[in-house]
């Protein structure tokens, strides 16, 4: 299956030699949902696309070899701490990137962020563009674990973000601001690129359904700190009111997964409906009324919340950094404080309950996301950076898709 790519160079013939262009991201899956559209038009735009992943999902490197990329698998655990096994990653990386030299690096989240800067550091990359999709469980967690890996992170991060020819990209400017405060890397690096964007021709507006109960929808990786703890409290305390709908997939590995038997529990209270994971979740959004996602994690800014506006759905979520990006409380949903379960409650209730509130919301959402979140605004911002840092001019002319 391919996919159609609006980024095409138009009036340019390839050079003889394609820079080389290495996307580095912990887990296949991740790649194909989140960086897949960026690849194919940096390939577009003259890259000679390669992409390095964890190898545990046969079926999602596989796809990623069906579009044409170069794929090179790392013994990469997205979650373990086992010192000889990390260590380990970072020498894969290391010898990766000696073998290749890629004209530009691309890491995305924060392990690849610092295994593969220092691996890069090492080998003599200079070119690298780190890509910070949130801040994640180390930054926001107040564990002894988290606390302890966020210490000794910070050495490592400010040694991977060093030399002059390295970028930080960060979805939110809270995120950025956390980074310059600790020194972890100097202000002129940063760039801030709001999320990975979403295909408004794919992701629609489309009328609710509002002749059966309301649909509230929490979608996304099945994570306690996601909030889906509050979501099921929620759905216990408006019983009757609305259907409450969960949709994603375990991350096993996680210290803060939840499990399928915890999901298959609560369905079984009558509490939820567990979809599992959807392919389509543009239809997933067309049969809600309502998107909840009371996230507590260190957001970038959150997929779903963006997909959500895009189809015009209110949301509920989180006065947190990443979350209040793409959702502006009283214009296209709610923001209600973290972990105050009356106040969530009460503000899906509200939604619940005027659906011409929904509605009104859901027009100002689709504009916040033209305006500011499109797949293409951000490609274009990514490619940019890619030229700047090369020194090229940017061969890059969109054209609507027809």
């Amino acid at each position: 299956m391919k996919l159609d790519n609006p980024y095409r160079v138009q009036g340019k013939s390839a050079p003889d030699k394609a820079p080389v262009l290495l996307y580095v991201v912990n887990i296949s899956r991740f790649f194909l949902s989140h960086r897949l559209p960026l690849a194919l038009a940096a390939r577009d735009a003259g890259f000679e696309v390669r992409v390095a992943t964890s190898d545990a999902d046969s079926e999602s490197t596989r796809l990623i070899s069906d579009y044409g990329f170069r794929y090179h698998p790392l013994k990469l655990n997205q979650h373990g701490l086992n010192p000889l096994s990390e260590l380990r990653a970072i020498w894969s990386l290391f010898t990766l990137y000696r073998k290749l030299q890629p004209n530009l690096l691309h890491h995305v989240s924060i392990k690849p962020v610092i295994y593969g800067g220092i691996a890069a550091r090492l080998s003599g990359c200079s070119k690298v563009v780190h890509a910070m999709s949130g801040l994640g469980y180390i930054f926001v967690d107040q564990s002894a674990k988290a606390k302890l890996l966020n210490t000794l992170s910070r050495p490592a991060f400010k040694l991977a973000l060093g030399g002059g020819g390295t970028r930080v990209i960060f979805q939110n400017p809270d995120d950025s601001q956390v980074f310059i405060e600790r020194g972890l890397v100097g202000q002129r690096k940063t760039r801030i690129i709001r999320g990975s964007g979403v295909d408004e021709t794919v992701f629609q507006p489309s009328s609710e359904d509002t002749t059966e109960l309301p649909i509230a929808l929490f979608a996304g990786r099945l994570l306690w700190r996601k909030g889906i703890g509050e979501f099921v409290e929620v759905a216990r305390r408006l019983r009757g009111k609305a259907r409450f709908r969960v949709v994603g997939y375990e991350e096993a590995t996680s210290p803060l997964n939840v499990s399928s038997a915890q999901l298959a529990s609560w369905q079984a209270e009558g509490l939820i409906e567990w979809l599992g994971a959807r392919d389509d979740m543009p239809a997933v959004y067309r049969e809600s009324n309502i998107v909840c996602l009371p996230s507590t994690y260190g957001e970038g800014v959150p997929k779903v919340l963006i997909e959500a506006a895009a189809c015009a759905r209110a949301c509920v979520t989180t006065d947190r950094p990443g979350c209040r990006e793409i959702i502006r409380h009283g214009v296209n949903g709610l923001l209600v404080p973290p972990n105050d379960i009356d106040a969530l409650a009460d503000a899906v209730h509200r939604l619940i309950d005027n659906p011409a509130e929904r509605a009104k919301m859901g027009a100002a959402g689709r504009q916040i996301v033209l305006d500011g979140f499109t797949e293409r605004q951000v490609i274009s911002e990514t490619l940019a950076l890619y030229n700047e840092l090369l020194g090229r001019d940017s061969p890059l002319r969109a054209h609507t898709p027809g």
